[in-house]
């Protein structure tokens, strides 16, 4: 039986004097992918910045346990340092840092063992060339001067690289090319590959799916997850949007 790495009971999360989720239950196994869908403003990057640890957002009510580790009594780079990992819609630029210099040093904190250079940079390589993506990537400094298609980018060789236990994918493909989305999806699947890790992807785009093994999808309005199912829910989203599912929520 799959060991159970995330455990979310009853969330409620503020941000400001705004409740934004309003009672989020998730249980999320190693081996799985789970998709999250809602329209604007439904909460779904709340939830993945609460279970991170984002000092915007007050968890007022409910737990989030990782594996055993009770993630709320845990600072965020605890809780990376647990084996969780996030991307982010607007990743920032860190001028002075390189890619590699960055990864290299998330992975000594988090291991606290040295990371041998030579080893290090072959494992880059190794990743770059799996991407598709120039060699020289890791050596610019951090999203400083990249196109958006090039931090996103950036931030799947991190996920690579780093190999978390758990990712948590903030519409990672949100406004790429086609070219762009096909990298990024290329990358998300050779992380899906690695036996017993875990993914929660909040997208908007069908494409970035399609090559992902789905295995469950949830559906959230007004910061509630108003539907679960699999693969299949996916699709009938893409055909019949969310109407029915706002009109369900405001009826009550």
């Amino acid at each position: 039986m799959a060991e159970t790495l995330l455990r979310v009971s009853n969330l409620k999360v503020n941000a400001g004097d705004k409740e934004i989720l309003h009672g989020i239950d998730l249980e999320v196994k190693a081996g799985e992918t789970h998709v999250f869908m809602g329209p604007n403003g439904a909460g779904k990057s709340t939830l993945g910045n609460s279970i991170m640890g984002h000092p915007a957002y007050e968890v007022t009510e409910g737990e989030i346990y990782y594996r055993n580790l009770d993630l709320l009594e845990e600072t965020p780079d605890k809780r990376a340092k647990a084996g969780l990992f996030m991307t982010f819609q607007t990743p920032i630029e860190v001028p002075g840092i390189t890619v590699a210099n960055f990864m290299r040093n998330a992975i000594e904190m988090r291991t606290g063992n040295r990371v041998r250079i030579w080893d290090f940079r072959k494992k880059i390589k190794a990743v770059e060339n799996i991407l598709s993506i120039p060699e020289d990537y890791a050596d610019r400094d951090l999203n400083v001067g990249f196109s958006g298609g090039e931090k996103k980018k950036a931030e799947i060789l991190q996920l690579l690289i780093l190999d978390p236990e758990l990712a948590i994918l903030d519409e990672t493909d949100s406004g790429l090319d086609v070219d762009a989305v096909r990298v990024v999806s290329q990358g998300i699947e050779e992380f899906q590959k690695k036996e017993g890790k875990a993914l929660m992807i909040i997208t908007h785009n069908a494409a970035i799916l399609e090559a992902l093994k789905v295995t469950h999808t949830h559906i959230l309005v007004d910061g509630r997850i108003v539907k679960n199912g699999g693969p299949e829910l996916i699709d009938e989203i893409f055909s019949e949007g969310f109407e029915k599912y706002l009109e369900a929520e405001a009826n009550g």
